[in-house]
C-alpha cells in the first residue's frame, strides 16, 4: 500500500499543518495571531526533519519491513517540507518582531543565533534536494546532506533553550528517539564486535 502512495497525496498531507496555520492567520482577530503561528511552524519543521532522518536507522533496525524502505524513498519530501516550515517560522518571527533593530538586538540570545544558523544550514540542503542536483554533485551530494546532523543539533538547542523546562522536555521527547537510533546505527557499523575469521 505504501509503495502505491502517490507523492502528490504525500505533499497534501505534509501541507496540512501549514494550511491550518494559514487559516488561523487569515481569520485572526487580534495581533497575537502571528505569534500563535510561530511555534507550530517551527515544531513541524523539526518533526519533519526528524522523520526524514529516521529513515536509515529504522531501515537498519526493522529489516524487511516496507515502512522504513518507503520512508527512505520519500525522505527528501519530508526534508523539503521541513525547510519550508522553517522558512515560514523565520518569516513569522521577523513579522512578529516588526523592526530590524529588534531583530538585531535578539541576535546575542543563544536560542536565536542557534535557530538562525540551523536555518542557514537548511538552505543548501533544500536547494540541492532535486534529482538534477543529485546528478550534478555526484559523490559529493551525500557528504553535503550530512550537514543535516548539524541542523538537527542546532534545532534541538534552539527549541530546548526557548523558555523553560516544558520547552526543553518537549524538544527531548522529539529528539531523544532519533539520538538513540543514530547511536545504534553508529554502534552497528563501527563499534560492534565482528566475528574473527580463521586465517
Amino acid at each position: 500500500m505504501l509503495a502505491r502512495f502517490s507523492p502528490y497525496w504525500l505533499w497534501v498531507l505534509l501541507a496540512l499543518p501549514g494550511f491550518g496555520a494559514l487559516m488561523g492567520l487569515l481569520n485572526a482577530t487580534d495581533a497575537e495571531a502571528v505569534y500563535d503561528a510561530l511555534h507550530p511552524t517551527g515544531e513541524f519543521a523539526a518533526r519533519f526533519m526528524i522523520i526524514a532522518m529516521l529513515a536509515s536507522p529504522l531501515a537498519l533496525v526493522f529489516r524487511g519491513w516496507r515502512g522504513p524502505r518507503w520512508l527512505q524513498k520519500n525522505r527528501r519530501y519530508f526534508g523539503v517540507a521541513a525547510f519550508f516550515y522553517a522558512l515560514a517560522h523565520t518569516i513569522l518571527y521577523l513579522v512578529d518582531l516588526g523592526a530590524l533593530p529588534k531583530v538585531v538586538s535578539d541576535l546575542p540570545k543563544f536560542y536565536i543565533w542557534a535557530g538562525w544558523i540551523a536555518f542557514l544550514v537548511f538552505i543548501p540542503l533544500a536547494v540541492t534536494s532535486t534529482d538534477g542536483w543529485v546528478r550534478a554533485l555526484g559523490t559529493t551530494w551525500k557528504p553535503l546532506q550530512r550537514a543535516t546532523y548539524v541542523a538537527a543539533v542546532l534545532t534541538l538547542l534552539h527549541w530546548a533553550a526557548l523558555h523553560d523546562w516544558a520547552e526543553t522536555s518537549a524538544a527531548l521527547v522529539h529528539f531523544v528517539p532519533l539520538g538513540l537510533l543514530e547511536a545504534y546505527r553508529v554502534w552497528y557499523w563501527y563499534l560492534r564486535p565482528r566475528p574473527q575469521h580463521a586465517a
